[in-house]
């Protein structure tokens, strides 16, 4: 099997997994006051420390199950008096889509802000949407479907101008690159960075104030009630930090992998979103008349997608492919191919010769 899903979830780093493995004996309760409890909160304690390398100074980090619950959290938790209006855009995860549908029916009202075809928001129609009625603006770092990087700093800049909020969902740029400054609450989870499913974190700026929405025993700084796990913990601690120190030579590897990516699978193909604006371990890519599910199915031994695997089985197309101007046709047309620190060139070179070989068979069958 030849792995590019890596924007679906990342391969366990082995660093991770030593690191991790003592903690399946070790069983203690982080929260016990006893000497194997004060062991497991000193462990997480370095894990937190860890996350920071990777992350703003002057804030503070809040673990939680996943980047799904840090988004819930801070989009539902987060107060700016009575102001009752998000900003968001149309090709957000449906972490942040479906929280905002829950809050419009909780009195919000919520700006779906567009995108051009390249997937970017201009900064002109945020501009227009927010105001003093605004609590928060959520924008993602990188795009889960297209890996275009969306204008951060710049949006955060806007949205505190009538001082709103600015969340920014960067799981899929956590590790990879220097999250930009401005934001006010950034999500991130572990298993996008070579590290365990089942573990996430909020990073909320200093001084701002968060409703739980989790009740219970008040574990983790009162946000997060519930037993942390110790061992997920350490696991996305260790993730972070060796994201942190390999960060130059894996953007090096994924520049170089998406070069031969792009020779190998040879003409036919247009790119979809951005090219400049982008992270090169993503690349979602249109070929007039293919059949995307066909082609997955004719090709079992590669793993990748057609889109986010949280809407996979929907049978809809992607809505982040149709914001961009892409017609349904156009959308299952379309594949992605995500691919990082575990890659080698051999094998991605071989899967992309045979996706374009199996693309034109399905081309010649159908004339």
């Amino acid at each position: 099997m030849i792995y590019l899903d890596y924007q679906a979830t990342t391969p366990l780093a082995p660093e991770v997994k030593a690191g991790m493995a003592p903690w399946l004996d070790h069983f203690a309760n982080p929260h016990s006051p006893n000497r194997w409890g004060r062991e497991a909160t000193a462990a997480i304690e370095v894990a937190r420390g860890q996350l920071a390398s990777c992350l703003p100074s002057g804030g503070r980090i809040v673990f939680t199950s996943g980047a799904t619950e840090a988004i819930n959290l801070a989009l539902k938790g987060a107060w700016v008096g009575d102001r009752r209006k998000i900003v968001t855009v149309v090709t957000e995860h449906a972490a942040v889509l479906d929280s905002c549908e829950w809050l419009e029916r909780h009195g919000y009202e919520v700006i779906r802000l567009p995108v051009g075809r390249d997937g970017l928001v201009a900064l002109d129609d945020v501009s227009a949407a927010v105001d003093g009625d605004t609590a928060l603006v959520a924008v993602m770092l990188v795009n889960n479907e297209i890996g275009v990087i969306q204008p951060i700093a710049e949006i955060a800049a806007i949205a505190h101008a009538p001082g709103a909020l600015m969340l920014c969902d960067a799981v899929q740029g956590f590790g990879r690159m220097a999250i930009p400054d401005g934001p006010d609450l950034i999500a991130a989870c572990a298993h996008k960075i070579h590290g365990p499913k089942m573990i996430g974190a909020l990073w909320a700026r200093d001084g701002l104030a968060l409703e739980p929405l989790v009740h219970g025993g008040g574990q983790e700084q009162g946000l997060r009630s519930g037993t942390l796990s110790p061992m997920l913990c350490v696991g996305f601690g260790a993730a972070a930090a060796l994201a942190a120190r390999r960060r130059e030579e894996d953007a090096g590897h994924v520049t170089n992998l998406w070069e031969a990516a792009l020779a190998a699978l040879g003409p036919g193909w247009t790119i979809n979103g951005s090219t400049e604006q982008r992270y090169r371990g993503n690349l979602n890519l249109c070929r007039a008349g293919l059949d995307g599910a066909r082609l997955i199915s004719e090709l079992r031994d590669l793993a990748f997608s057609l889109g986010s695997a949280c809407a996979s089985g929907s049978g809809r197309p992607s809505h982040v492919l149709r914001a961009i101007g892409l017609s349904d046709a156009e959308a299952r047309s379309s594949i992605r191919l995500g691919f990082g620190r575990y890659t080698s060139e051999a094998e991605l070179v071989d899967a992309c010769r045979r996706i374009a070989s199996a693309a034109e068979a399905q081309g010649r069958f159908a004339a």
